[in-house]
């Protein structure tokens, strides 16, 4: 995906993404003496998105939600995990690719340990899809229990960043995918991607009412759940900024954020 509308949205900007990938060791080993010890993590998913979006929506937007605010904040951006938990998908539409919920969680704790252990003192997790929410929660608080007043890890929703950016991911469907949130993001940031017919892919959401949480192989009859037709470029284009905004701000208030009372563990017991 190209950072031409990096420029779009930021024209003041005279740097672009700190890639963690594509630097040398010694570079990363001066920024963490200048104290830049904080890490972004993003997370998407490879799974179907309807008939008019890329398999890889929800991991380009979380790398562009990153690679924004890693450009506003000089914070460095891992690459993104892009194989995680898509199984309410199902087998019914090619394209899904998911793991298991621990998984997901042994791989986030190993990238966490491993950041720990080469001089990293905050990780922040950018997910952009729904099916990771409940893992992701997890591997957190393990990550919290295992490294206490050590390494500090959280994890944000790149969908519910603020208020006004969760009502414009739920404006036409309250389980919403490959929508008009997710289509005008990618209209903005990557339009060859999206597929010229994508205003006949509505599908409205099917789930009021319910109870139980479907797969989306029996709440939708292609794959999205909402009203892609009202996307537009404009619209991803304020709403990718409102979202890259909103995580420059967390993450200049997780460089500050200190556990209010000190403690640390004498116990090994639970090292393992």
């Amino acid at each position: 995906m190209s950072l031409a509308w990096l420029s779009q949205l930021y024209p003041q900007l005279t740097r672009g993404p700190v890639l963690l990938d594509a630097l040398p060791w010694p570079d990363l080993q001066q920024m963490l003496e200048a104290g830049h010890d904080l890490l972004l993590l993003p997370v998407g998913a490879t799974e179907q998105h309807g008939p008019h979006l890329p398999i890889n929506t929800d991991t380009l937007i979380a790398t562009a939600t990153c690679q924004a605010a890693s450009a506003l904040t000089g914070a460095p951006m891992l690459p993104a995990l892009n194989y995680t938990v898509s199984l309410g998908h199902t087998e019914k539409w090619p394209g899904t690719f998911a793991l298991f919920h621990e998984t997901l969680i042994a791989t986030v704790r190993e990238i966490g340990r491993w950041a720990f252990a080469t001089g990293w003192k905050r990780l922040l997790i950018v997910n952009s899809h729904f099916g990771n929410d409940a893992p992701l929660r997890c591997a957190v608080d393990r990550l919290r229990f295992d490294f206490p007043g050590q390494l500090s890890v959280a994890m944000r929703n790149s969908w519910a960043l603020s208020p006004s950016i969760s009502a414009a991911f739920t404006s036409d469907a309250a389980d919403w995918h490959a929508n008009e949130a997710e289509t005008s993001l990618l209209l903005f940031a990557a339009p060859d991607l999206v597929r010229a017919d994508f205003a006949a892919a509505d599908d409205p959401d099917r789930t009021a009412g319910c109870v139980f949480p479907h797969l989306v192989a029996h709440t939708s009859t292609n794959g999205v759940t909402g009203f892609p037709s009202r996307a537009t470029a404009a619209r991803g284009a304020a709403l990718l900024r409102e979202m890259a905004d909103a995580l420059a701000a967390t993450i200049e208030a997780a460089r500050r954020d200190q556990p209010p009372l000190a403690w640390s563990r004498t116990s090994t017991a639970f090292a393992a």
